[in-house]
């Protein structure tokens, strides 16, 4: 059975080797074993920690299957976005650009370097194995955590952002990068996102430029790249437009790529999650699926389980899922449909 739950020290090898086939853009999953380690502890860290509110804590989880001890996926949530360092983004603006004497009224589109996002939670560090992209395990690894949310609303802000990786060729360039960000640095795009994952955004972020840049100026290949999804990010991008996310106002600074936004309590798998009882036996005939977790802190597990649940009336468990849960009779669990 696969099961997601917090990531561990011990998991560093095989988070590494996720990380290493992540597309170029996850800059928050660098193909380095000392970021990572970095990353694991903060988390155990973060999980281990007494929170009335959320701060620079970071939650990283990872996908098991339970009998080989593979890891096949992992994602994270970042309680505030730019809480030790400037969280930035290119704004979409229009400008106008009016004269009476000439009759000419011209509405332009710019982009603006901002840090407005600062302060949201964070939606980080999403991969799955690619045999199961098209799988509910890819809804359990994005969604997974919202109900980790849902469970501990103390911990997270009002509103969640993710940026998801933009367009770039088979070759690894990206046209809004040399548009853009190339003109700052003598670095190709993969290099740039490298870069960005073993030190941070923010130094080449505050090197880009601050004025508005006209949109009308940039080549067509980088203006048709804006808010365009790279081919193995759209798994991440479908699963969260239908959690209710929208794509308005962002783009990420690098490569283009839209960045989602969300209130939190509009979220689909937090607005409808239940909390229902738990009765273990033999598990009726499913009529769906289901995404399933105990609600735990340290103890986080959740797992895509085939129901057959009547809204109001608790819920039966197979043996084998109330132990991957690590739950027994009469605890609650929270759920979802898929």
């Amino acid at each position: 059975m696969l099961v997601m739950r917090p990531a561990q020290v011990a998991d560093l090898q095989q988070v590494q080797r996720l990380a290493a086939d992540s597309p170029v853009g996850v800059t928050s999953l660098p193909d380095d074993a000392e970021r990572l380690k970095e990353k694991i502890l903060a988390s155990e860290a973060s999980f281990a920690a007494e929170v009335s509110f959320n701060g620079e804590e970071s939650y990283f989880f990872v996908l098991e299957d339970t009998q080989s001890g593979r890891l096949v996926g992992c994602s994270a949530i970042v309680a505030s976005a730019g809480f030790s360092e400037p969280f930035y983004s290119f704004r979409n603006e229009t400008f106008v650009h009016a004269s009476r004497e000439l009759k000419i009224h011209n509405k332009i589109h710019v982009l603006s370097l901002c840090h407005d996002l600062t302060g949201n939670s964070l939606l980080t560090s999403f991969y799955v194995e690619r045999d199961l992209v098209n799988t509910p395990i890819a809804e359990l690894n994005s969604r997974g955590r919202l109900l980790f949310m849902a469970s501990h609303p103390e911990r997270f802000a009002d509103a969640v952002v993710t940026e998801i990786v933009g367009y770039s060729d088979e070759q690894g360039e990206s046209p809004f990068w040399n548009a853009v960000g190339r003109n700052f640095f003598d670095l190709n795009y993969s290099e740039a996102e490298k870069l960005s994952g073993l030190k941070s955004r923010t130094f080449l972020a505050e090197l880009m430029p601050h004025y508005p840049i006209y949109v009308p100026l940039l080549p067509d290949e980088a203006q048709e790249a804006m808010g365009q999804v790279h081919p193995r990010a759209q798994i991440t991008f479908d699963i969260l437009m239908r959690e209710g996310f929208e794509t308005d106002n962002y783009i990420d600074i690098f490569d283009g790529g839209p960045t989602l936004h969300a209130r939190t309590s509009g979220i689909r798998s937090i607005a409808q999650s239940r909390l229902v009882p738990v009765r273990i036996g033999e598990v009726p005939k499913a009529t769906r699926s289901y995404l399933v977790t105990n609600g735990l802190l340290q103890d986080y597990r959740a797992v895509v389980a085939e129901l057959d649940w009547v809204p109001g009336k608790p819920v039966t468990l197979s043996a084998e899922t109330a132990e991957a849960l690590g739950i027994g009779e009469g605890a609650s669990v929270r759920l979802v449909a898929v």
